[in-house]
């Protein structure tokens, strides 16, 4: 697939198969995160790997799913994800102005895993104190967020906005991400 193919098909995935992601797949999720752009190449990212069963079924209550369409965009519990990447930045590295950084390692990681028919899902309202406890994350790390994966088991469309940016689900429960025009994206300097 393309590049641009796979940047149209991906998509905010919130429902997930219960198939285990091979430890491999996670490794070579983060090291396209570790290849992205890095101002000043100081490379002040890690990443954290829930894959164990036992801390990926507690780590699902420190998350919040689909605020628009709570609680309806929840996954049921044959739907959870079954790992997740916690993103951290390294303060004994860079203490400030990190956040391009993230934006580039984490769209890699989603690309990435589109290509491997991996769904997931980015979120940052994530109760940050319950992660570092269960994970015992130490205090230099600033937990930025979390992404939520798993094989999909839904197929959100996009469309263009037609007055509303508010994600929804249909009568047959498919989820729709309104995306605004290009045109009305596109700013002419005349």
């Amino acid at each position: 697939m393309s590049v641009y193919r796979t940047i149209v098909s991906r998509r905010t995935i919130r429902k997930f198969k219960q198939q285990k992601i091979e430890r491999a797949i996670l490794e070579k999720l983060v090291d396209a995160a570790r290849l992205a752009p890095s101002a000043m190449n100081l490379q002040p990212l890690k990443y954290g790997i829930v894959d164990e069963e036992s801390k990926v079924s507690r780590f699902f209550q420190f998350v919040k799913w689909a605020g628009y369409i709570a609680p309806a965009g929840n996954p049921a519990e044959n739907e959870k994800p079954v790992a997740y990447l916690v993103v951290l930045v390294d303060t004994r590295i860079r203490k400030s102005g990190f956040e391009e950084d993230i934006g580039a390692a984490i769209q890699n990681i989603l690309l990435a895993a589109e290509e491997e028919g991996i769904g997931t899902c980015w979120m940052g309202a994530i109760d940050r104190d319950a992660i570092r406890e269960l994970l015992k994350i130490p205090e230099h790390f600033i937990i930025n967020s979390v992404i939520s994966m798993g094989y999909k088991a839904e197929n959100p469309v996009y469309e263009d906005e037609n007055g509303s940016i508010r994600y929804y689900k249909d009568e047959n429960g498919v989820l729709h991400v309104p995306k605004r025009k290009l045109d009305e994206v596109i700013v002419s300097f005349d």
